[in-house]
Protein backbone atom coordinates (compact mmCIF):
# COMPACT_ATOMS: atom_id res chain seq x y z
CA UNK A 1 0.00 0.00 0.00
CA UNK A 2 2.86 2.36 0.71
CA UNK A 3 4.49 1.54 -2.41
CA UNK A 4 1.22 2.35 -4.11
CA UNK A 5 0.55 5.63 -2.22
CA UNK A 6 3.67 7.12 -3.05
CA UNK A 7 3.23 6.18 -7.13
CA UNK A 8 0.10 8.05 -6.65
CA UNK A 9 1.84 10.91 -5.03
CA UNK A 10 4.58 10.86 -7.45
CA UNK A 11 2.08 11.03 -10.27
CA UNK A 12 -0.10 13.50 -8.87
CA UNK A 13 3.06 15.80 -8.74
CA UNK A 14 3.69 15.24 -11.84
CA UNK A 15 0.91 16.50 -13.15
CA UNK A 16 0.59 19.71 -11.32
CA UNK A 17 4.97 20.58 -12.10
CA UNK A 18 3.22 19.95 -15.96
CA UNK A 19 0.22 22.08 -15.12
CA UNK A 20 2.11 24.97 -13.26
CA UNK A 21 5.32 25.07 -15.07
CA UNK A 22 5.13 28.85 -17.12
CA UNK A 23 5.71 29.97 -20.20
CA UNK A 24 8.36 32.64 -20.63
CA UNK A 25 6.77 36.18 -19.78
CA UNK A 26 6.55 38.51 -22.66
CA UNK A 27 8.69 41.48 -21.25
CA UNK A 28 5.77 44.38 -19.90
CA UNK A 29 6.06 47.48 -22.29
CA UNK A 30 3.19 49.60 -20.97
CA UNK A 31 1.39 50.29 -17.93
CA UNK A 32 -0.71 47.51 -16.21
CA UNK A 33 -5.06 48.65 -16.98
CA UNK A 34 -5.53 48.99 -13.26
CA UNK A 35 -2.96 51.60 -12.72
CA UNK A 36 -3.99 53.34 -15.78
CA UNK A 37 -7.49 53.51 -15.09
CA UNK A 38 -6.62 54.23 -11.24
CA UNK A 39 -4.73 56.98 -12.03
CA UNK A 40 -6.84 58.71 -14.65
CA UNK A 41 -9.91 58.37 -11.71
CA UNK A 42 -8.22 59.83 -9.35
CA UNK A 43 -6.71 62.58 -11.57
CA UNK A 44 -10.49 62.88 -12.64
CA UNK A 45 -11.91 63.31 -8.43
CA UNK A 46 -9.05 65.77 -7.42
CA UNK A 47 -9.88 67.88 -10.58
CA UNK A 48 -13.25 68.11 -9.65
CA UNK A 49 -12.65 68.65 -6.33
CA UNK A 50 -10.78 71.68 -7.13
CA UNK A 51 -13.10 73.33 -9.40
CA UNK A 52 -16.18 72.63 -6.71
CA UNK A 53 -13.55 74.53 -4.09
CA UNK A 54 -12.54 77.53 -6.81
CA UNK A 55 -16.44 77.61 -7.81
CA UNK A 56 -18.41 77.22 -4.37
CA UNK A 57 -16.08 77.85 -1.73
CA UNK A 58 -17.33 81.91 -0.37
CA UNK A 59 -14.15 84.73 -1.08
CA UNK A 60 -13.89 86.00 2.50
CA UNK A 61 -13.31 81.88 4.31
CA UNK A 62 -10.79 82.35 6.88
CA UNK A 63 -7.36 80.81 6.89
CA UNK A 64 -7.87 78.47 9.55
CA UNK A 65 -11.27 77.38 8.24
CA UNK A 66 -9.52 76.86 4.66
CA UNK A 67 -7.10 74.80 5.97
CA UNK A 68 -9.27 72.62 8.26
CA UNK A 69 -11.85 72.14 4.62
CA UNK A 70 -8.36 71.17 2.34
CA UNK A 71 -7.56 68.58 5.39
CA UNK A 72 -11.09 67.34 4.96
CA UNK A 73 -11.33 67.55 0.98
CA UNK A 74 -7.96 65.62 0.80
CA UNK A 75 -9.03 62.95 3.37
CA UNK A 76 -12.22 62.37 1.37
CA UNK A 77 -9.96 62.23 -2.02
CA UNK A 78 -7.88 59.89 -0.32
CA UNK A 79 -10.94 57.70 0.55
CA UNK A 80 -12.36 57.94 -2.74
CA UNK A 81 -9.34 57.18 -4.76
CA UNK A 82 -8.71 54.07 -1.99
CA UNK A 83 -11.99 52.82 -2.82
CA UNK A 84 -11.78 53.50 -6.79
CA UNK A 85 -8.41 51.09 -6.75
CA UNK A 86 -10.08 48.60 -4.42
CA UNK A 87 -13.33 48.14 -6.66
CA UNK A 88 -10.89 48.54 -10.12
CA UNK A 89 -8.73 45.40 -8.42
CA UNK A 90 -11.65 43.12 -8.00
CA UNK A 91 -13.36 44.29 -11.67
CA UNK A 92 -9.96 44.17 -13.54
CA UNK A 93 -8.27 40.64 -11.34
CA UNK A 94 -10.33 38.22 -13.71
CA UNK A 95 -8.32 39.95 -16.65
CA UNK A 96 -4.95 39.43 -14.72
CA UNK A 97 -5.97 35.87 -14.36
CA UNK A 98 -6.92 35.33 -17.04
CA UNK A 99 -3.64 36.66 -18.22
CA UNK A 100 -1.43 33.83 -16.27
CA UNK A 101 -3.44 31.67 -16.47
CA UNK A 102 -3.34 31.84 -20.74
CA UNK A 103 0.79 31.70 -19.37
CA UNK A 104 0.87 28.58 -17.92
CA UNK A 105 -1.55 26.43 -19.64
CA UNK A 106 -0.53 22.91 -21.05
CA UNK A 107 -0.45 22.43 -24.68
CA UNK A 108 -0.09 19.17 -24.35
CA UNK A 109 -3.20 18.56 -21.91
CA UNK A 110 -5.81 21.45 -22.81
CA UNK A 111 -8.47 19.72 -20.32
CA UNK A 112 -7.50 22.72 -17.34
CA UNK A 113 -10.31 25.71 -18.10
CA UNK A 114 -10.40 28.79 -16.24
CA UNK A 115 -12.20 28.52 -12.95
CA UNK A 116 -15.42 30.26 -12.10
CA UNK A 117 -15.76 31.77 -15.22
CA UNK A 118 -19.02 33.20 -15.36
CA UNK A 119 -20.95 36.58 -17.55
CA UNK A 120 -21.19 39.03 -15.39
CA UNK A 121 -18.96 41.10 -16.70
CA UNK A 122 -16.43 42.01 -19.81
CA UNK A 123 -13.63 39.61 -17.65
CA UNK A 124 -16.09 36.93 -17.13
CA UNK A 125 -17.35 37.15 -20.83
CA UNK A 126 -13.33 37.21 -21.81
CA UNK A 127 -12.88 33.90 -19.45
CA UNK A 128 -15.51 32.14 -20.84
CA UNK A 129 -14.42 32.65 -24.59
CA UNK A 130 -10.94 31.27 -23.77
CA UNK A 131 -12.57 28.50 -22.29
CA UNK A 132 -14.48 27.70 -25.49
CA UNK A 133 -11.53 28.33 -27.70
CA UNK A 134 -9.75 25.41 -24.75
CA UNK A 135 -12.40 23.41 -25.68
CA UNK A 136 -12.83 23.56 -29.30
CA UNK A 137 -9.15 23.65 -29.82
CA UNK A 138 -8.86 19.87 -27.90
CA UNK A 139 -11.53 19.31 -30.09
CA UNK A 140 -10.31 19.85 -33.13
CA UNK A 141 -7.14 18.12 -32.37
CA UNK A 142 -8.89 15.39 -30.98
CA UNK A 143 -10.29 14.94 -34.48
CA UNK A 144 -7.19 15.58 -36.59
CA UNK A 145 -5.53 13.17 -34.36
CA UNK A 146 -7.86 10.45 -35.01
CA UNK A 147 -7.84 10.84 -38.77
CA UNK A 148 -3.83 11.17 -38.82
CA UNK A 149 -4.06 7.48 -36.86
CA UNK A 150 -6.39 5.71 -38.60
CA UNK A 151 -4.55 6.64 -41.97
CA UNK A 152 -1.38 5.50 -40.34
CA UNK A 153 -3.06 2.49 -39.23
CA UNK A 154 -4.86 2.12 -43.06
CA UNK A 155 -1.13 2.12 -44.32
CA UNK A 156 -0.11 -0.18 -41.71
CA UNK A 157 -2.59 -2.28 -43.14
CA UNK A 158 -2.01 -1.95 -46.59
CA UNK A 159 1.71 -2.04 -46.40
CA UNK A 160 1.56 -5.45 -44.31
CA UNK A 161 -0.65 -6.85 -46.90
CA UNK A 162 1.68 -5.97 -49.30
CA UNK A 163 4.75 -7.60 -47.66
CA UNK A 164 2.88 -10.69 -46.83
CA UNK A 165 0.92 -11.16 -50.03
CA UNK A 166 3.55 -9.82 -52.71
CA UNK A 167 7.31 -9.76 -51.31
CA UNK A 168 6.32 -12.90 -48.70
CA UNK A 169 4.89 -15.39 -51.99
CA UNK A 170 7.87 -13.79 -54.03
CA UNK A 171 10.50 -14.89 -51.27
CA UNK A 172 8.81 -17.99 -50.92
CA UNK A 173 8.99 -18.72 -55.29
CA UNK A 174 13.01 -17.53 -54.66
CA UNK A 175 13.51 -20.39 -51.99
CA UNK A 176 11.20 -23.22 -53.93
CA UNK A 177 14.10 -22.11 -57.27
CA UNK A 178 16.86 -22.42 -54.95
CA UNK A 179 15.21 -25.94 -53.72
CA UNK A 180 15.40 -27.22 -57.22
CA UNK A 181 18.66 -25.37 -58.20
CA UNK A 182 20.52 -27.14 -55.01
CA UNK A 183 19.16 -31.22 -55.90
CA UNK A 184 21.29 -30.17 -59.21
CA UNK A 185 24.19 -28.25 -58.01
CA UNK A 186 27.49 -30.24 -56.98
CA UNK A 187 30.04 -30.09 -54.68
CA UNK A 188 31.02 -26.23 -53.58
CA UNK A 189 28.17 -24.93 -55.72
CA UNK A 190 25.56 -26.75 -53.92
CA UNK A 191 26.84 -25.29 -50.36
CA UNK A 192 26.87 -21.56 -51.78
CA UNK A 193 23.45 -22.38 -53.03
CA UNK A 194 22.02 -23.60 -49.56
CA UNK A 195 23.71 -20.32 -47.90
CA UNK A 196 21.68 -17.90 -50.77
CA UNK A 197 18.50 -20.03 -49.31
CA UNK A 198 19.60 -19.65 -45.96
CA UNK A 199 20.07 -15.96 -46.54
CA UNK A 200 16.43 -15.70 -48.22
CA UNK A 201 14.74 -18.02 -45.43
CA UNK A 202 15.99 -15.37 -42.58
CA UNK A 203 14.59 -12.59 -45.11
CA UNK A 204 11.23 -14.23 -45.77
CA UNK A 205 10.97 -14.49 -41.43
CA UNK A 206 11.86 -10.70 -41.28
CA UNK A 207 9.62 -9.86 -43.69
CA UNK A 208 6.96 -11.83 -41.89
CA UNK A 209 8.23 -9.87 -38.28
CA UNK A 210 7.95 -6.51 -39.90
CA UNK A 211 4.09 -7.24 -41.59
CA UNK A 212 3.19 -8.78 -38.02
CA UNK A 213 4.29 -5.80 -36.31
CA UNK A 214 2.66 -2.99 -38.87
CA UNK A 215 -0.41 -4.88 -38.22
CA UNK A 216 -0.78 -7.29 -35.46
CA UNK A 217 -3.39 -10.12 -36.94
CA UNK A 218 -3.49 -11.66 -33.11
CA UNK A 219 -5.46 -8.37 -32.31
CA UNK A 220 -8.10 -9.03 -34.94
CA UNK A 221 -8.60 -12.31 -34.61
CA UNK A 222 -7.97 -13.44 -30.92
CA UNK A 223 -8.36 -10.28 -29.17
CA UNK A 224 -6.04 -7.62 -26.72
CA UNK A 225 -5.27 -10.29 -24.08
CA UNK A 226 -4.15 -13.28 -26.11
CA UNK A 227 -2.44 -10.33 -28.21
CA UNK A 228 -0.36 -9.00 -25.74
CA UNK A 229 0.48 -12.55 -24.37
CA UNK A 230 1.76 -13.17 -28.02
CA UNK A 231 3.91 -9.51 -28.18
CA UNK A 232 5.36 -10.19 -24.43
CA UNK A 233 6.44 -14.24 -26.17
CA UNK A 234 8.03 -12.15 -29.31
CA UNK A 235 10.20 -9.30 -27.29
CA UNK A 236 11.45 -12.30 -25.09
CA UNK A 237 12.44 -14.70 -28.28
CA UNK A 238 13.66 -11.99 -30.78
CA UNK A 239 15.21 -9.30 -28.47
CA UNK A 240 16.12 -11.33 -25.79
CA UNK A 241 14.37 -9.30 -23.20
CA UNK A 242 12.25 -11.17 -20.46
CA UNK A 243 8.79 -10.02 -20.08
CA UNK A 244 6.80 -11.76 -17.46
CA UNK A 245 3.09 -10.83 -18.01
CA UNK A 246 -0.47 -10.77 -16.05
CA UNK A 247 -3.12 -10.55 -17.78
CA UNK A 248 -6.51 -10.77 -15.46
CA UNK A 249 -8.91 -12.99 -16.65
CA UNK A 250 -12.58 -12.29 -17.76
CA UNK A 251 -11.63 -8.91 -18.95
CA UNK A 252 -14.77 -6.66 -20.62
CA UNK A 253 -15.55 -6.66 -24.11
CA UNK A 254 -13.12 -3.53 -25.26
CA UNK A 255 -14.37 -1.39 -28.81
CA UNK A 256 -11.32 -2.43 -31.85
CA UNK A 257 -10.46 1.31 -31.19
CA UNK A 258 -9.31 1.03 -27.82
CA UNK A 259 -8.04 -2.61 -27.99
CA UNK A 260 -5.80 -1.09 -30.78
CA UNK A 261 -4.86 2.08 -28.54
CA UNK A 262 -3.70 -0.39 -25.60
CA UNK A 263 -1.70 -2.67 -28.02
CA UNK A 264 0.47 0.28 -29.63
CA UNK A 265 1.00 1.58 -26.24
CA UNK A 266 2.42 -1.71 -24.86
CA UNK A 267 4.41 -2.22 -27.97
CA UNK A 268 6.32 1.20 -28.27
CA UNK A 269 6.64 0.86 -24.44
CA UNK A 270 8.48 -2.49 -24.75
CA UNK A 271 10.47 -1.00 -27.18
CA UNK A 272 11.62 1.57 -25.48
CA UNK A 273 12.43 -0.61 -22.55
CA UNK A 274 14.48 -2.68 -25.02
CA UNK A 275 15.89 0.47 -26.81
CA UNK A 276 16.89 2.57 -24.03
CA UNK A 277 16.42 1.20 -20.50
CA UNK A 278 19.42 -0.88 -20.61
CA UNK A 279 17.25 -3.63 -18.56
CA UNK A 280 17.44 -7.37 -19.10
CA UNK A 281 13.26 -7.77 -17.77
CA UNK A 282 10.74 -6.24 -17.83
CA UNK A 283 6.44 -6.95 -16.73
CA UNK A 284 3.77 -6.35 -18.17
CA UNK A 285 0.09 -6.46 -16.75
CA UNK A 286 -3.65 -5.79 -17.77
CA UNK A 287 -6.25 -5.71 -15.48
CA UNK A 288 -9.30 -3.58 -13.46
CA UNK A 289 -9.17 -0.45 -11.15
CA UNK A 290 -12.03 -0.17 -9.13
CA UNK A 291 -11.58 3.22 -8.58
CA UNK A 292 -10.77 5.31 -5.65
CA UNK A 293 -12.38 8.13 -3.69
CA UNK A 294 -12.16 10.41 -6.43
CA UNK A 295 -12.44 8.32 -9.06
CA UNK A 296 -15.35 6.33 -9.13
CA UNK A 297 -15.81 4.67 -12.57
CA UNK A 298 -13.76 1.53 -13.07
CA UNK A 299 -10.95 1.42 -15.63
CA UNK A 300 -8.48 -1.10 -17.73
CA UNK A 301 -5.19 -0.55 -16.38
CA UNK A 302 -1.87 -1.40 -18.65
CA UNK A 303 1.29 -1.36 -16.94
CA UNK A 304 4.71 -1.71 -18.19
CA UNK A 305 7.45 -2.05 -16.38
CA UNK A 306 11.19 -2.29 -16.51
CA UNK A 307 14.24 -1.97 -14.37
CA UNK A 308 16.94 -0.36 -15.83
CA UNK A 309 18.01 3.27 -16.16
CA UNK A 310 14.57 4.76 -14.99
CA UNK A 311 13.74 8.56 -16.72
CA UNK A 312 15.94 11.35 -16.69
CA UNK A 313 15.20 13.95 -14.45
CA UNK A 314 14.52 16.48 -17.11
CA UNK A 315 13.67 14.11 -19.78
CA UNK A 316 12.21 15.35 -23.38
CA UNK A 317 9.50 13.32 -24.91
CA UNK A 318 10.26 12.20 -28.24
CA UNK A 319 8.42 10.86 -30.61
CA UNK A 320 6.95 7.40 -29.25
CA UNK A 321 5.98 8.89 -25.98
CA UNK A 322 4.44 11.61 -27.77
CA UNK A 323 2.19 8.82 -29.74
CA UNK A 324 1.50 6.79 -27.11
CA UNK A 325 -0.11 10.37 -25.03
CA UNK A 326 -1.60 11.11 -28.36
CA UNK A 327 -3.35 7.75 -28.93
CA UNK A 328 -4.18 7.78 -24.87
CA UNK A 329 -5.80 11.01 -25.63
CA UNK A 330 -8.14 9.53 -28.63
CA UNK A 331 -9.97 7.43 -26.27
CA UNK A 332 -10.34 9.79 -23.37
CA UNK A 333 -7.52 7.43 -21.61
CA UNK A 334 -4.50 8.74 -19.07
CA UNK A 335 -0.77 8.28 -20.06
CA UNK A 336 1.50 8.32 -16.93
CA UNK A 337 5.24 7.94 -17.55
CA UNK A 338 6.88 7.78 -14.46
CA UNK A 339 10.03 6.20 -12.40
CA UNK A 340 9.58 3.27 -10.29
CA UNK A 341 9.35 3.84 -6.76
CA UNK A 342 9.96 0.68 -5.43
CA UNK A 343 13.07 -0.06 -7.15
CA UNK A 344 15.23 1.17 -10.18
CA UNK A 345 13.32 1.34 -13.43
CA UNK A 346 10.63 3.44 -15.53
CA UNK A 347 6.92 2.26 -15.29
CA UNK A 348 4.10 3.11 -17.97
CA UNK A 349 0.05 3.30 -16.75
CA UNK A 350 -2.42 3.59 -19.68
CA UNK A 351 -5.63 4.46 -17.52
CA UNK A 352 -8.98 3.51 -19.67
CA UNK A 353 -12.07 4.54 -18.20
CA UNK A 354 -15.01 1.98 -18.56
CA UNK A 355 -18.40 2.56 -19.39
CA UNK A 356 -21.07 0.76 -17.62
CA UNK A 357 -22.04 -1.56 -20.52
CA UNK A 358 -18.41 -2.10 -20.72
CA UNK A 359 -18.38 -3.46 -17.17
CA UNK A 360 -20.08 -6.54 -17.21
Amino acid sequence: MTAVANRDAQIAEARGHRRRHPKAATPRGYVPLLQRVAGINAALVVVAVVVTILVLTPAKVSALALDEEVAVVLGAVAVVVLANVYLLRRVVGPVQSLTRFAREVDLDNLQDRVPEARPTSEAGELALTFNEMLSRLDSERRDSTARVLRAQEDERLRIAQELHDQVGQDLTAVLLGLSRVSSQAQGGMRDDVRAVQDTVRNSLEEVRRIALELRPEALDDLGLADSLAVLAERFSQQLGLEVSYRIEPDLPVLPPETELVAYRVAQEALTNVARHSASTRASLTLGRDGGTQDRDRDNLVLTVRDYGLGMPRHNIAGAGIRGMRERAALIGAELEITNSVSGPGCEVYLTVPLEAEERG
